[in-house]
């Protein structure tokens, strides 16, 4: 596999990670509502999430996809599910007032804030589709094991600083405090869309 080759590889796998979708709105809702060293654990499990489909696709998850597609629409339910679950939470408590927030309650840990993001990529199986036609149409069949880790490292860097990027951008004071003021109204829009992407990842 030539460099140029790599690098083409790479960056159709980064356009995917910047497109919006259901890892890019929990980044930006956490990055929000919680800061950006939790914004970041997110972003972590997210780029983790991405690794795992692109793992799954070399070994051949997405020709299982092809021959099996009732397992494909049971992931891709279960995603949906998922999604629109977080929904409804950011929905139904979009009018609690932030100062009203009990003082007392445990913030959310680290590893709890990864396996969100991890989940999150999990919950759209698509990728696994993905990176299946990417790496089929774009990877040499004779690729060396340590052309391949690169390339998974590659990706899991990509998916992680977009998702942390973007954390960052909804973490900052002024964004936060434009939040607090109009929190109910982005909350409900936040909730929206991730049910509208959980709808859509349910029925395509």
């Amino acid at each position: 596999m030539t460099l140029a080759a790599f690098l083409a590889t790479w960056m159709v796998c980064l356009l995917a990670a910047v497109a919006p979708g259901p890892a890019v709105l929990m980044a930006a809702r956490v990055g929000l509502t919680e800061g950006f060293r939790t914004g970041l654990a997110v972003a972590a499990g997210i780029g983790m999430g991405a690794v795992t489909w692109a793992l799954a696709a070399l070994f051949g998850l997405s020709l299982l996809f092809d021959y099996a597609p009732m397992l494909l629409t049971l992931f891709k339910i279960g995603g949906a599910l998922f999604l629109i679950w977080m929904a409804f939470k950011m929905w139904r408590h979009a009018d609690d007032p932030i100062a009203e927030a009990d003082p007392n309650a445990t913030p959310r840990t680290l590893w709890g804030a990864f396996r969100l993001g991890l989940l999150t990529q999990y919950s759209n199986p698509k990728p696994a589709i993905f990176f299946g036609a990417v790496f089929v149409g774009m990877i040499p069949a004779a690729t060396p094991a340590w052309t391949l880790a690169l390339l998974l490292v590659c990706i899991f860097l990509g998916e992680t600083l977009w998702t942390a990027f973007v954390a960052r951008l909804f973490s900052l004071e002024k964004t936060r405090r434009f939040y607090m003021t109009v929190k109910h109204l982005i909350d409900r829009v936040f909730g929206g869309l991730l049910a509208l992407l959980g709808i859509k990842i349910a029925a395509t």
